[in-house]
C-alpha cells in the first residue's frame, strides 16, 4: 500500500466512524431529550399540566448536566461506557457519553420550540375537546416542527463537534485521527484533512437542516 492509499484508508476510516458516532448519539440523545423537553414544557407554571416541583426537578437536573465540559463528562461516564459496552475507549464507548451530554440540549431544544407555539392555537384545540397528550402530539409537535427541525441540525452539528472533541482521549473518528497522526506524529496533511472533511460535514448538515426547516415553512 503506497502512501497516498494509507492515507485515504486513515481519513476514510475516521470518516466513518465520526458519522457512526453522531448518527447513533443523534438517535439517542433524542430518545432521551426528547420526552424530557415535552416534560418540561407541559409541566411549566404556563403550561397545559403545570406541575411547578417536578418542573423544577428536571430543570435543574438538565442545568446540571449541562453544566459539565464534555471531555469532563466523558471521564466521569467511562464506567458507565465499560458496563454498557464492555469499554471505555474507542468509537462505539464514545457513544455513550455523547448521547448523555446532548441529551440535555436536545430537553432544552424541545422545551423551547414547544414554548413558541402560539396558545390561541392550543387554546382552540383545548376548547374542541382534545386531550392533554391530542394537543401535544397533533398540535403543539406539529406546529413546533421546523423549529424542532432546527434544533436537531444544531444538535447534530454539536455532537459532530463533541466527536472531535471525544478523540483528545481515545473516542476515536476524525478527532482521534487529527491528534494521534496529525498533532502527535507531526502530519500536517492529515490533520488538514480531518479540519476540512469536519467543516465539510457541518456545513452539509447545515445546509440539509435548514432547506428542511424553510420547506416545512413554507407548507403551512
Amino acid at each position: 500500500m503506497n502512501n497516498f492509499d494509507a492515507f485515504v484508508s486513515l481519513v476514510g476510516n475516521a470518516t466513518v466512524e465520526t458519522l457512526v458516532m453522531v448518527a447513533l448519539s443523534t438517535v439517542f440523545s433524542l430518545a432521551l431529550g426528547f420526552p424530557l423537553g415535552i416534560v418540561l414544557c407541559v409541566t411549566d407554571p404556563a403550561g397545559i399540566t403545570p406541575k411547578p416541583v417536578l418542573n423544577q426537578v428536571i430543570s435543574r437536573i438538565v442545568n446540571v448536566l449541562r453544566s459539565f465540559p464534555f471531555i469532563i463528562l466523558m471521564i466521569l461516564l467511562f464506567p458507565l461506557s465499560r458496563i454498557i459496552v464492555g469499554t471505555s475507549i474507542g468509537t462505539v464507548a464514545t457513544i455513550v457519553p455523547l448521547s448523555i451530554a446532548a441529551a440535555p440540549f436536545v430537553a432544552r431544544i424541545i422545551e423551547s420550540a414547544l414554548k413558541e407555539v402560539d396558545p390561541g392555537v392550543v387554546q382552540a384545540a383545548r376548547a374542541m375537546g382534545s386531550r392533554n397528550s391530542q394537543i401535544i402530539f397533533k398540535v403543539m409537535l406539529p406546529e413546533a416542527l421546523p423549529a424542532l427541525v432546527s434544533g436537531v441540525t444544531l444538535t447534530v452539528i454539536n455532537l459532530i463537534g463533541y466527536s472531535a472533541m471525544a478523540g483528545a482521549i481515545g473516542g476515536g473518528g476524525l478527532g482521534d485521527l487529527a491528534i494521534r497522526y496529525g498533532y502527535q506524529r507531526f502530519r500536517s496533511d492529515i490533520m488538514i484533512a480531518a479540519v476540512v472533511i469536519i467543516l465539510i460535514l457541518v456545513e452539509a448538515i447545515q445546509f440539509v437542516g435548514t432547506r428542511l426547516s424553510n420547506r416545512l415553512i413554507a407548507r403551512r
